[in-house]
This record gives structure tokens, sequence and C-alpha cells, in this order.
């Protein structure tokens, strides 16, 4: 059983992978530069992720949906929260701009790009569904206590910025549109699905172009490093997974976010360490390490994860 899973599932991640390496060789080769990389996306944020949010909560409305999204959503928020309270924990050290980073990227995953394309081939729309609530809850989290913890500087929390996130705005929209039961017709719907449908080969191609740019040697030549990537890559989904089934939650959902859990290093880490100022070389050896190690633990973990839940 474990091994037709970790079969089936690391078929899955290898073709995200090979989606990755068609994204490096066109780094190498200059087809994809820097400003092209930052354009791609651009339009990954501000227009395939909002879409995404909104094809996936295209569903009937009914009180048993809602609940389901509540408990989806107090699922992802609790998972958060223990990874925070278990980061500060594990990982401490006084150079802080080390440390910032490190946490950083145990706490926050690759949700979006890596996960959402697994989520929908593996599980089907029910766990881009369930996908879809885990990356709205994380927006809001990266957005308020990532942004301050890695800034360390309260006035950096803004309403505006939360709201106007992309992210959070596709989630709103979705769910209003899903409580109103209000359902796009077709010759809306089938741009949005066609534009949600990037999510899977643009993010992979984006971040192939930065790993043929990254350097990895502190990510392995730093201890804290090789313990925040067993926390992101191991520790972290493989708790979520027996916590989730020992609860009894969906199976679909106790899946789906395994995967989401097991994504490796968000890129954002990276994006906010330059914004203020931390240990930027750190954080793109994490994202860049995470990334290639995740092509094997993430089959690892989500066959195991699968096996204990059916």
């Amino acid at each position: 059983m474990f091994l037709t899973n970790l079969f089936s599932i690391g078929q899955q991640v290898l073709v995200l992978f090979i989606l990755i390496s068609i994204g490096f060789l066109c780094g190498k080769k200059g087809i994809i530069n820097d400003n092209a990389a930052k354009k791609m996306t651009d339009i990954i944020l501000y227009v395939v992720t909002p879409c995404v949010m909104i094809s996936a909560f295209q569903k009937d409305f009914s009180g048993d949906a809602l609940i389901r999204v509540l408990i989806a959503a107090a699922a992802a928020i609790v998972i958060l929260v223990l990874s925070t309270l278990l980061v500060r924990l594990a990982v401490r050290g006084k150079d802080i701009d080390r440390k910032k980073v490190l946490r950083f990227a145990v706490i926050f995953s690759n949700c979006g790009f890596m996960s959402l394309p697994l989520q929908k081939e593996l599980l089907g729309e029910e766990g881009w569904f369930y996908g879809s609530i885990f990356v709205a809850v994380f927006n809001v989290f990266v957005w308020t206590y990532g942004l301050f913890d890695m800034s360390g500087d309260k006035k950096q929390l803004s309403v505006k910025k939360l709201v106007f996130n992309p992210g959070i705005m596709g989630a709103l929209v979705a769910v209003i549109l899903f409580v109103c039961r209000i359902r796009l017709p077709e010759i809306i719907s089938q741009p949005v699905t066609h534009l949600a449908n990037l999510n899977t080969p643009v993010p992979m191609l984006i971040i192939g172009f930065y790993l043929s740019n990254a350097k990895l040697k502190k990510a392995f030549t730093d201890g804290g490093a090789y313990l925040a990537m067993a926390l992101r890559l191991i520790a972290v989904p493989v708790a979520v997974t027996f916590a989730m089934a020992a609860l009894g939650l969906d199976k679909t959902m106790i899946i789906a976010y395994v995967i989401a859990c097991s994504a490796p290093t968000a890129a954002t880490t990276t994006m906010f360490a330059a914004k203020f100022n931390r240990d930027v070389e750190l954080s793109v050896s994490v994202v860049a390490a995470s990334t290639i190690l995740s092509i094997i633990t993430m089959p690892l973990i989500v066959s195991l994860a699968w096996t204990v839940v059916y």
C-alpha cells in the first residue's frame, strides 16, 4: 500500500520537477531573466491566484459545506499557530537576522505554488478546494504575523496591505460568491478556469528560474538551516498527519493539508528578508535547498499520510 502510494505520488511530484527543470534550463539559457520572472510572478499573484480561489469555491452552497469551510479554516489556523510555537522553541540564537529567516522558513511553506497543483492532481476538485482554504488562511497569517515577525515593527501591520493582498481579495470574492449562491455564467467561468489552470506550469517555471541562480552553500553549511529544513519538510507535516487523523477529520482535507505542510519553504521568505535587511543569502539557500530536497520528502510524507488515513 505504502509503496503503491509512494510510486503514484512520486510520479506527480516528478511531473512538477520536470516543469521546474524546464524553468531551470530557461534561466541558464537566458530565455527567462530576472525581469521576466518578476512579471510572471505578478501575473500569478494578481491574476491567477484570485482565479484559483474563485474557481475552487464555485460549489453548491449548503449548511454542511459551510461547516466544512469553517472546520478547514480553523484547522489551518491551528496548524500555523502551533508551527509558530514549535519554531520559537526549536530555533534559537543570538543572530537576530539569521534567526528570523530560519523561523519564517519553517512556518511558511510554498503552499500556493507547489501544493495546489499537487492537491488538484491527487485529490481532484475537493482537494483543490481544501488547498485554497489553506492558502487563504496562510495569506492572512503571512501578512500579519509573518510581516511583523520578520520586520520587528508593528507599524508594518496595515489593514490596507491585508485587505488589498490579491490572495486575500480573491478569497473574499470567492467566499462571497459561495455564500450568496452565485454561480458565474459560463462566459466568465471559462476564462477564470483557464487562468486558474496556469497555477501549475507558470509557478514551476518561476521556481526553476530562481533555482538556476541560487547558491546552496549556506544552506548546507549552517546547522540551523538543517534544523529548519528538517522541521519544514518532515516534522511539521508528520505531526499534522497524526494529529488530524487522531481527530477524525475529513480524509481529503487531511491529505490536502499534509501536502500543503510538506511543501518546501515559501519564496516569500527571501522577499521579506530582502525587504527588511535580514540574512538574504541564507534565505535564498534555504528556499532553494528545501525545494530540491522536497522531491524526496514530499512523496514519502504524503504516502505515509495516505497510508495512515486510508
